[in-house]
């Protein structure tokens, strides 16, 4: 049997029931193309030639211009949701019934409660795994689900040594990478997509949409997603954030592993350069939106007063 029957072979074994599931999912002209009419055979599928020069949109589904066609699609035909995958299949991002993006951390929690009932662990409380820019109101949600959270940096090649080191269950990042002890504690946005969609397709059983079974956790905190700065010395705009960040309060918390991520009583902020690009990057979260935005002029302030 070739590899790739053997591969389909193996994410068929773990597909739940979709039935009733009226999906879009976008490939980007990119290797999601190569499995998704296999695996998903109902969907309505957008862009699904593999082509390496990405003609219908970037293969990076962080830019909102890459989600376009699929929030559309969403939208026109009324689906309950919308899939789309990035170039080489490795991250799974979704839209909303309204087209609406969903951040990608905010579902490491459903990710983990979908894996845990399909893995069945032995332990009491499984580790997840979360980056540094993940939101309090995802990392709460594990908590209370039963999962034991631990941060690690930003990047594949940070999670995946810790995802097989602790024996974690699963684990996410604000990227779209979703990581699985059962695949060798590996990222795999296919075997995420239908972790998510299955759990998407439970929620409408019980008449819940996509929405409503995410506003648990999203209308915990407001949040910035992440903000990029071209900055000549980030080291500078860094000590500049921190200083500033000294008017919002006590500290509850600081972590270093990646950047700066510091703690506070009602949100939290984390800095820190860009590994793969020339940016410094902030993302801010607290409990209300008004209060949010004082966090981030004052911070962007900061970096760009040098």
């Amino acid at each position: 049997m070739e590899a790739r029957e053997r591969y389909l072979q193996w994410m068929r074994a773990r597909l739940p029931d979709l039935g009733g599931l009226a999906v879009g999912i976008d490939c980007s002209n990119g290797m999601a193309g190569l499995l998704v009419p296999s695996l998903f055979p109902a969907a309505h599928v957008l862009n699904d030639v593999p082509d390496g020069h990405f003609p219908c949109h970037s293969p990076n589904p962080l830019k909102a211009e890459a989600r376009e066609q699929i929030a559309a699609l969403v939208r026109d035909r009324g689906l309950d949701c919308g899939v789309i995958f990035d170039g080489d299949a490795d991250r799974a991002m979704f839209v909303d019934e309204t087209g609406a993006f969903v951040q990608p951390d905010y579902l490491i929690p459903v990710v983990a409660q979908a894996t845990r009932a399909f893995v069945r662990p032995s332990v009491a409380r499984p580790v997840v795994l979360h980056d540094v820019r993940t939101s309090r109101g995802a990392v709460e949600t594990l908590r209370e689900q039963g999962f034991e959270p631990v941060m690690v940096p930003v990047g594949h090649a940070f999670a995946k040594p810790k995802m097989r080191a602790l024996g974690a269950l699963c684990g996410g990042e604000l990227a779209g990478h979703y990581y699985f002890g059962e695949f060798f504690g590996c990222d795999s946005g296919i075997l995420a997509a239908m972790r998510i969609l299955g759990a998407v397709a439970a929620a409408k059983a019980r008449g819940e949409t996509f929405s409503a079974l995410m506003r648990p956790i999203v209308s915990r905190y407001a949040n910035s997603g992440e903000l990029n700065f071209r900055v000549a010395d980030k080291d500078a705009a860094i000590a500049r954030v921190l200083a500033a960040a000294r008017a919002f309060g006590d500290e509850t918390g600081r972590s270093e592993i990646d950047g700066v991520r510091l703690e506070f009583a009602d949100g939290w902020v984390n800095v820190r350069k860009s590994n793969t690009e020339p940016y410094l990057r902030l993302l801010v979260e607290r409990r209300t939106a008004e209060g949010l935005a004082d966090w981030v002029a004052a911070l962007e302030g900061a970096i760009r007063d040098a």
